[in-house]
């Protein structure tokens, strides 16, 4: 049994709700996984495995992401990790992989970890839930973007079956890496 570890950083919790449906089935696949926010992590001692996700606000990551890893570079290196991004712009036909997403490509450029896995997750819109800001600001993105404007809009753009689809292959890794 591997100990695995499923961080996330989230601002609306879509990411939270991705990271836990790929810890429940890790743990299906009799591995022993915690779920934790990445701000309160400071060890990763004592995990064999290291899955993070990260969601995209206005273009950006969360400085935590880039702070966390560089702070654990070498430990991430070490233990078998996969990373793997939350976004809109993944609700679209081309950018919905880590090959034609361009905020995996982001996370590339800005980060000093190469996971050996990527993983990329449309997200979730809901507009009554944000600020008046943020609804406003992200409605002008999505009317940029041919995305919903609707300020009542609440839309699921996550793939549920690619996050499964995401976990089985980390747990694939895993086997090979056990080999």
């Amino acid at each position: 049994m591997l100990r695995i570890l499923v961080l996330y950083s989230t601002v609306d919790g879509q990411t939270r709700r991705i990271a836990q449906r790929l810890a429940e089935r890790l743990e299906k696949q009799g591995n022993a996984v915690e779920l934790a926010a990445l701000e309160t992590i400071s060890s990763l001692a004592g995990f064999d495995h290291v899955v993070i996700g990260a969601s995209i606000r206005y273009g950006k990551y969360r400085p935590a992401l880039f702070t966390f890893i560089e702070r654990h570079q070498a430990e991430l290196a070490e233990k078998g990790a996969a990373f793997f991004s939350v976004n809109l712009v993944a609700r679209k036909p081309g950018k919905d992989s880590a090959e034609g997403n361009p905020y995996i490509r982001l996370f590339q450029s800005k980060s000093v970890w190469n996971p050996p896995l990527l993983g990329v997750f449309a997200g979730r819109l809901d507009y009554p839930s944000y600020g008046f800001w943020d609804r406003n600001i992200i409605r002008f993105i999505m009317w940029l973007t041919k995305g919903p404007t609707a300020p009542d809009s609440v839309q699921e753009f996550t793939r549920w079956d690619r996050v499964t689809e995401f976990a089985d292959q980390i747990a694939a890794q895993l086997s090979e890496g056990a080999q």
